[in-house]
């Protein structure tokens, strides 16, 4: 799996019109090179961190938050599970990400699911 992080003032630009575009087209160039080789097995890209809810249990009781909990400098962006030889492959890929440039793309090995 490849996780994708981008620094905040990044992200921010997928919420500005006039920076949108590019943004977008730098995510979307990366993406069209993975399906086409056939390793993509599926992902997602984030909405901004002001969204999400938090939720802990806490001495069994429920805790919920709104927006992310952590203060990050970086957020995170979206994955992509991919489907490759090895670690050297898949660092391959992760290095072809924009996020590589300006935040980072780690790769994270995925466990099988279990057997039933």
């Amino acid at each position: 799996m490849l996780i994708f992080t981008e620094p905040s003032e990044v992200f921010a630009k997928r919420e500005d019109p006039a920076e949108a575009p590019a943004c977008w087209y730098a995510s979307t160039s990366c993406m069209g090179a993975i399906a086409p080789a056939g390793i993509m097995v599926n992902g997602d890209g984030q909405h901004p961190p002001h969204t999400a809810t938090t939720v802990r249990v806490r001495n069994g009781k429920r805790e919920v938050q709104d927006a992310s909990y952590a203060d990050l400098k970086e957020q995170l962006g979206g994955y992509v599970v991919i489907k490759v030889a090895g670690l050297d492959a898949a660092l391959d890929w992760a290095a072809k990400s924009p996020s590589a440039e300006y935040g980072s793309a780690e790769v994270h090995p995925v466990l099988p699911p279990p057997a039933c």
